[in-house]
């Protein structure tokens, strides 16, 4: 199935590894051009490599912190200077956070909101005077189903993904007569740089602990059986992003092999 892809231009927060690398590698091999951005130039750069040897597309690498309004305004004023348009933002920077309310700091609350909710605010504040002029345009916000259906000791996280559901809805119903796209794709267990990290912890404390036995013991959560490869949710991003997905806005969709017991 051709996407419609070919010559658009994407912008992935958080692009250097795990979802965000594998929706800008799913992008690039349909024929976008993508730029990734994240704070680690060095592992940037080495994943924008990877994407150009595994798809042959165009990818440039621009270190950004999205909590400061004036690095984005340069991720957004490199990425039109470079290709001269901005078709798609793909929101993704973000890390889990999950701590019980009463041991939850203001600096935790502050850290978490900036990073999740407030660099998506300003990646979309940048992004869509582009959309709207060019007529049209689809920003997708990675959220998670926790931002639906709370559990205890899931502060800050669970309340700044609620946020960004409530962004992804407001801003499709604001901006839907620019035929700009907006939708949210809610994470479950998928194998990221942030479990792997601590796996390590684990291994370090019992070498017998595989990443593999890892991965298995979380996959007992997941009525699928399994935890979800990062591809899964790439590609999921690449048809949001598509000409194919034209009459979707306003949604979310969860990515997590049955877990959520939500919609």
């Amino acid at each position: 199935m051709d996407l419609g892809l070919t010559g658009k231009v994407a912008i992935v927060t958080g692009g250097s590894e795990g979802i965000g690398k594998a929706a800008a590698q799913s992008m690039a091999a349909e024929g976008a051009k993508v730029v990734i951005c994240a704070r680690r130039a060095e592992v940037l750069e080495a994943a924008a490599a990877a994407i150009r040897v595994a798809t042959g597309g165009e990818v440039l690498a621009i270190p950004t912190d999205v909590t400061q309004p004036e690095q984005v305004k340069r991720l957004f004023d490199q990425t039109i200077a470079t290709f001269g348009r901005v078709d798609i933002l793909v929101n993704n920077a973000g890390t889990s956070s999950a701590h019980p309310f009463e041991e939850t700091t203001a600096e935790i609350w502050r850290t978490d909101l900036d990073l999740k909710l407030f660099g998506a605010i300003y990646c979309a504040q940048a992004a869509l005077p582009h959309m709207k002029a060019q007529g049209g345009g689809r920003i997708i916000n990675l959220t998670t189903p926790g931002g639906k259906a709370p559990g205890p000791r899931s502060v800050p996280t669970s309340v700044s993904r609620a946020a960004g559901i409530a962004l992804t809805k407001e801003l499709s119903q604001e901006f839907a007569e620019h035929n700009i796209l907006v939708n949210t794709v809610c994470i479950g267990l998928i194998k990221s740089g942030q479990h792997e990290k601590r796996w390590a912890q684990a291994n370090a404390a019992d070498p017998s602990v595989t990443l593999e036995s890892w991965y298995d013991n979380m996959g007992q959560a997941v009525p699928l059986g399994r935890v979800g490869e990062a591809r899964e949710a790439g590609d999921l991003i690449a048809f949001l992003a598509s000409e194919r997905a034209s009459y979707i806005t306003g949604t979310s969709v969860n990515v997590d092999g049955g877990r959520s017991a939500v919609i």
